[in-house]
């Protein structure tokens, strides 16, 4: 059975969310503290993380840090926060610290269990799967290879440490390098929703993955945002601009 951990000192809002999770065959364990819960999550014996950014004691944003710190498999844990509802500072600062998504409270629980779905797409490829897949494809872009099969980014051959939203992002961005991506269509393959006009997550997702990649030799910047659309991959102007290679 699938195990979720939920750290959330709302006791009746856990008790919601073990109502309505339960049915979808998710096995729910509930903290109500910081401490406790990072211990927990630390352990890695869990699929998922729902996570509060208002917790007594150790905060939401320390154990996300805390976790993302940690040894593997905990360190790659997804990890969907709970935010007030307005407040853009605490969706950023979680995204930042490499949060997977967020859902500001109150909230729909179905909207809750269809985001829990999405993000576990995201993390379980299997391995069949994505040895037949198109997008298991080998691409390379520039000095960018990325392995969909293995899950691995080079850049100029060193390792990038990328989250798993990174690198799907980074994988639609490679797959149309040169022409211009929308926020929606990057959003529904990703995220597996619809994009909304106040949805920050994918922006700030793409701004991580900005820094990680850095800048071409040149100085060009590998990402470019188009404005009012979405985001461009450019191509390198170099000889050995974009090979696709299965």
């Amino acid at each position: 059975m699938n195990r979720v951990l939920v750290i959330d000192d709302d006791v009746e809002l856990c008790e919601l969310v073990q109502e309505y999770l339960e049915p979808e065959g998710f096995d729910l364990e509930t903290v109500h503290n910081g401490e406790a819960g990072l211990q927990l999550a630390a352990t890695g014996s869990y699929v998922l993380v729902i996570l509060d950014v208002m917790l007594p004691g150790l905060g939401g944003f320390e154990i996300l840090r805390r976790l993302r710190a940690a040894k593997e498999p905990a360190a790659r844990t997804p990890v969907l926060m709970l935010t007030a509802r307005g407040d853009d500072v605490d969706r950023i600062v979680g995204l930042e610290l490499g949060a997977d998504d967020y859902l500001p409270k109150p909230f729909n629980p179905r909207e809750l269990v269809a985001r829990i779905h999405a993000i576990l797409r995201r993390t379980r490829a299997e391995p069949e799967a994505a040895i037949t897949s198109p997008s298991s494809a080998r691409l390379i872009v520039g000095d960018i290879e990325l392995d969909a099969a293995a899950r691995t980014v080079r850049r100029a051959g060193e390792s990038l440490d990328l989250t798993t939203v990174e690198f799907d992002l980074l994988a639609v961005l490679l797959r149309t390098a040169g022409r211009v991506v929308t926020r929606d269509e990057m959003v529904r393959e990703v995220f597996g929703r619809k994009f909304t006009a106040y949805d920050r997550s994918v922006d700030m997702h793409v701004s991580n993955l900005r820094k990680k990649l850095g800048h071409y030799p040149d100085g060009e910047e590998r990402i470019k945002t188009v404005r009012s659309m979405g985001y461009i991959y450019a191509v390198y102007a170099s000889g050995d601009s974009e090979k696709h290679n299965s």
